[in-house]
C-alpha cells in the first residue's frame, strides 16, 4: 500500500477512536476505508479491531478520573466482556464474507434504537431515588445486566459497530446516569472484549499487519484527545450525537452493498 492510502488509512483511524470515545461506532469509518482500499471485508473487519485497540487504551487513560470508585464494577464488568468479544470473534471467523455484509445494518438500527429508548425503559426498570453513580451493585439487575453485557461482547467480537451504543443503554439499565462515568465503563468494557478479539484475529493470520500498524498510531491520538474533550461537552448533547450517529451508520452499511 502507497504512503498516501496509509496516511488516509491513518487519519480515518484517528477519526474512528474520536468516534468511540464519545459514542462508539468507530468501526464505521475504518471498516469501509479499508474496504474502498480494496482490503476484503473480513480481513478489514479483523485489522481494523487490531488497529483501534490502542486508541481504547489511550482513552481508557482518558477517562480514568471518571472511574474513581468504580473499581468493583469494573472488575465484574470485565468478565463478561472478556469471555463474551472471544466468542464473538471466534464466530466470525465461522462466517461467510456475504453472511457478514448483510446482518450488520440491522444489528447497529437494534442498538442504536435501544439507546434512543433507554431513558424511559431505564425510570421504569429502576426504583426511584436509587441510582448506582456512586459504584454501589445493585442485585435487582445484577445477573440480568451482566448476562446483557455478555450478548453484547459477543457482538463486540464479532463486528463491534455501534458496540458503545449498546453498553451505554445497558449501563443505563443498571442505574447509571452520568454519561460521562457510563463513557468510561463503556470504553473498559470495549477494551475487554477487543483485547481478546484482538488476540484471535492476531492468531488467525487474517490480520493486515502493514494497515494496522498505520492505523494504530491515529487511533491512539484520537482515542485520547478525544476522551479529554468529549468529558467536557453537554449531556444532552453526547445522547443526541450517539443517536445520530448510530442511525447514520446504520443507513450507511445497509446502501453500500446496494452503491
Amino acid at each position: 500500500m502507497s504512503p498516501l492510502r496509509l496516511l488516509a488509512v491513518c487519519v480515518a483511524a484517528a477519526l474512528g477512536s474520536m468516534v468511540n470515545s464519545i459514542a462508539g461506532g468507530g468501526t464505521l469509518l475504518t471498516f469501509p476505508a479499508l474496504v474502498g482500499l480494496g482490503v476484503p471485508p473480513l480481513i478489514a473487519n479483523a485489522t481494523s479491531t487490531v488497529a483501534l485497540w490502542p486508541g481504547a487504551v489511550s482513552s481508557m487513560v482518558g477517562y480514568r478520573a471518571r472511574l474513581q470508585g468504580l473499581r468493583r464494577w469494573a472488575l465484574v464488568f470485565a468478565i463478561p466482556s472478556l469471555a463474551g468479544g472471544a466468542l464473538g470473534a471466534w464466530l466470525l471467523l465461522q462466517t461467510s464474507e456475504s453472511r457478514f455484509e448483510m446482518i450488520v445494518p440491522w444489528l447497529v438500527f437494534g442498538a442504536t434504537l435501544l439507546f434512543a429508548l433507554q431513558g424511559p425503559l431505564t425510570r421504569r426498570l429502576r426504583p426511584a431515588g436509587i441510582s448506582n453513580d456512586d459504584g454501589g451493585f445493585a442485585p435487582r439487575h445484577g445477573i440480568a445486566a451482566l448476562a446483557s453485557q455478555f450478548l453484547v461482547g459477543i457482538y463486540g467480537g464479532y463486528f463491534g459497530a455501534g458496540i458503545g451504543i449498546l453498553m451505554l443503554a445497558v449501563l443505563g439499565f443498571m442505574g447509571f446516569s452520568d454519561i460521562h462515568r457510563m463513557n468510561g465503563l463503556k470504553n473498559w468494557g470495549g477494551l475487554c472484549m477487543n483485547f481478546m478479539a484482538a488476540a484471535m484475529f492476531s492468531v488467525s493470520g487474517i490480520v493486515d499487519w502493514a494497515v494496522a500498524l498505520a492505523m494504530a498510531v491515529g487511533a491512539i491520538a484520537g482515542g485520547y484527545l478525544t476522551a479529554r474533550l468529549a468529558q467536557r461537552i453537554p449531556q444532552p448533547f453526547v445522547r443526541r450525537a450517539i443517536i445520530i450517529i448510530g442511525f447514520g451508520s446504520g443507513l450507511w452499511l445497509l446502501w453500500a452493498p446496494l452503491s
